[in-house]
């Protein structure tokens, strides 16, 4: 039976799989979410024996069901392979009382790669499915990871072209390296004077300008989105929660039906909402603990039920997190609104008028299953110098985060049910903030010194990730004011 996308702002706005992926964004703003998600077909204790290719496959077939069991494969098998550092694609280790899940063994170190590395697959396939003529151009703003796996994923992908903004002085030197050192033709990236909700804004706007969408398609292109806001993103994030719960049952830590509960460091929603997805397929997650750095909109949210983004923008170690419009929430708010499309339109108005709105305690009452924490600066550095020195593993800033709240959780609740914490991002991206985590006096060494400093200390291999910017020359130096990112992408792309 196919699965009907439909928009979160227009009920009538439907579309199949391949073509929500294509256009990545619906009319008027909505993110496209599935009319219902279908249940595993096959049993945990079967998918328990698995590999992760044929997990991604048992799940994404049925979210992606205009998609051949031919085409869906071969996207699959391409995505990851060889990309990987290691042939588990995402190991699952055991340290100071938690199963880390390391979402980071990608291409460019961090857990975008997962659904990053399969998504032009997705897309050029929706594109000939589609018969879709134009050039594609994925525009696409980034907090810091998203950007360096996406042109990584599309770099000289036919038919393709690819635009990153990022905020200039909102991510870690390395993650800046990674981006504008980035080859291909059809590449471009630009920082913009602006923090990384101005850039999501201005994509936003961007796609939901129908006149410039018209214009474009005159000049032979289209827009399609590498964000989490496409469910072409969002869909392969499901499959290693999945992934790792059978992980659990194949080495006998849990049985097949037990829960689990899962965290994650949490920004823009995408990667725990993937989670609360594979709940409703029928894994068991007993509960989200949400974990967020000081720019706790989402703690507020789930501690008082008003979301407001009227707030200091506050620029933290875990950079990918410092976020105040987390766009993914909306497709959670569609859902305890009863799929009720003109509501939640009704509450993005206010958000995109006021800053601010509150659900009712009927929608409240439908997010028992979510616990929102955050950490401070201090209590993740605490983070990560505490389990390094207690099972000598370090970790990144992203994940301290969400081993903070675990320990507050715990603390709070009693809760030793067993617990994946979703592990973003490798320490490599974020070697000053980590090394100084561990010991202060780190600080004076530069950051490639800092990288050799981890390695030695870790004794985990350089990502070669890592090696390819030592030296890598640097070719894109755009910077602009966000009032001009438009300006930008019709100079790229010579219109």
């Amino acid at each position: 039976m196919e699965l009907i996308y439909r928009s979160t702002r227009n009920a009538d706005e439907t579309a199949t799989a391949s073509e929500a992926i294509l256009k990545g964004l619906a009319n008027e703003g909505g993110l496209f979410v599935p009319d219902s998600i279908p249940a595993l077909d096959v049993s945990l204790e079967v998918l328990a024996q698995m590999d992760y290719r044929q997990v991604a496959y048992e799940v994404m077939k049925l979210m992606l069901t205009d998609f051949t069991e031919e085409e869906l494969k071969a996207c699959i098998d391409s995505a990851y392979d060889k990309k990987f550092d290691t042939p588990e694609i995402v190991p699952l280790v055991k340290k100071a009382g938690a199963y880390y899940l390391e979402l980071f063994h990608g291409s460019t170190i961090a857990f975008k790669d997962m659904a990053l590395s399969i998504l032009p697959y997705l897309l050029t396939t929706s594109a000939k499915k589609n018969h879709v003529e134009n050039e594609i151009v994925i525009l696409t703003a980034t907090s810091g990871d998203t950007g360096k796996a996406a042109l990584a994923g599309f770099a000289d992908v036919p038919g393709t072209r690819i635009i990153v903004f990022y905020p200039k002085n909102g991510v870690s030197p390395i993650q800046e390296k990674q981006m504008i050192t980035q080859r291909g033709a059809n590449t471009f990236v630009v920082g913009i004077t602006g923090n990384f909700d101005d850039a999501q804004t201005g994509v936003k706007k961007m796609f939901s300008d129908t006149e410039l969408a018209s214009y474009m398609d005159r000049k032979g292109f289209q827009f399609s989105s590498a964000n989490s806001i496409n469910i072409g993103r969002l869909v392969p994030q499901m499959v290693y929660y999945v992934y790792a719960y059978t992980r659990l049952v194949a080495d006998g830590t849990i049985h097949a039906g037990d829960k689990i509960n899962v965290v994650v460091p949490t920004g823009n929603f995408g990667n725990i909402l993937a989670a609360y997805y594979a709940k409703e397929m029928g894994l068991p997650i007993a509960k989200f603990i949400c974990a967020s750095n000081d720019n706790k909109v989402l703690y507020d949210f789930f501690a008082t039920g008003t979301y407001d983004r009227n707030r200091e923008f506050i620029l933290t170690s875990s950079p990918s997190m410092d976020i105040l419009i987390s766009s993914n929430l909306e497709r959670l708010i569609y859902r305890i609104a009863g799929n009720d499309a003109e509501r939640n339109a009704e509450l993005m108005r206010k958000l995109t008028s006021e800053g601010i709105y509150t659900i009712t305690d009927d929608m409240r009452a439908k997010l028992s299953e979510f616990y929102g924490g955050y950490a401070t600066e201090s209590e993740t550095a605490a983070a990560i110098q505490k389990i390094y020195e207690s099972d000598n593993y370090i970790i990144d800033t992203h994940t301290a985060v969400a081993a903070a709240v675990y320990d507050k959780y715990v603390s709070e609740t009693g809760d030793h049910t067993p617990t994946v914490i979703a592990s973003t991002a490798s320490p490599y991206k974020f070697t000053r903030s980590v090394m100084n985590a561990i010991d202060a006096s780190y600080d004076a060494k530069t950051d490639f010194e800092l990288v050799d400093a981890l390695h030695q200390l870790s004794g985990v291999k350089i990502p070669q990730a890592i090696e390819d910017i030592r030296s890598a020359p640097v070719l894109h130096k755009t910077v602009c004011d966000k009032e001009d990112m438009l300006k930008e992408v019709k100079g790229f792309l010579k219109i």
